[in-house]
């Protein structure tokens, strides 16, 4: 039970509608979000219900207050997580019933690999804080970035330029660019995003 909830209060809740998107790319991709503040009872858990179509990102972020579990509930995703310990990115393809886990203030992503993927990711706190890479990308001062990784400021400046704040799924819609077309891509993801399984 939370403590200090008025369980005889007329404002408490037991149940909540979950298709309140918090984030929307378009009608194939976008997040629902469950915490504390859509139902008031709940105690150390929370959700998001991600909705993806392929080679569509739920963008590198992490959480310092809360581990995650990634559930599949249909079609397919690569999670990637970077292990702080061993300095490694570990990739883990899931389907259905299948879970990857991410250790607390981990920096990790998820990439469908088919469409119609539909992912639950479960938290261990009643608000997971999250801390996203296009906001680090963007807000870092461009003179700190430069200074620090002996960059030209003004060609990072420009690399960034097309990054949004806070994108949290990703390509974003007016990107046109097939990733396929990329020998990055290819060298790392040699079809399209997949790894082998865990």
């Amino acid at each position: 039970m939370v403590q200090n909830l008025d369980y005889s209060s007329p404002a408490i809740q037991y149940t909540a509608d979950v298709n309140q998107n918090v984030f929307t790319k378009d009608s194939q991709n976008f997040i629902n979000v469950l915490g504390i503040q859509q139902l008031n009872t709940l105690d150390n858990v929370s959700l998001l219900d991600i909705f993806l179509s392929r080679s569509n990102v739920v963008e590198p972020h992490y959480h310092q207050n809360a581990a995650e579990l990634v559930y599949c509930i249909s079609g397919g995703a690569a999670v990637s997580i970077f292990n702080p310990f061993t300095k490694q990115f570990h990739h883990y393809h899931i389907g259905p019933r299948q879970v990857a886990n991410v250790p607390q203030g981990w920096w990790h992503y998820e990439v469908a690999t088919t469409d119609e993927t539909h992912l639950l990711a479960i938290f261990n706190s009643p608000t997971p804080d999250v801390i996203l890479g296009s906001d680090l990308l963007k807000f870092t001062p461009p003179n700190i970035m430069a200074h620090t990784y002996c960059l030209d400021e003004t060609q990072w400046i420009n690399t960034i330029a097309p990054v949004q704040s806070t994108t949290f799924i990703g390509p974003p819609s007016n990107c046109h660019r097939e990733y396929n077309e990329n020998p990055h891509y290819r060298s790392h993801y040699p079809q399209p995003f997949y790894h082998p399984p865990y």
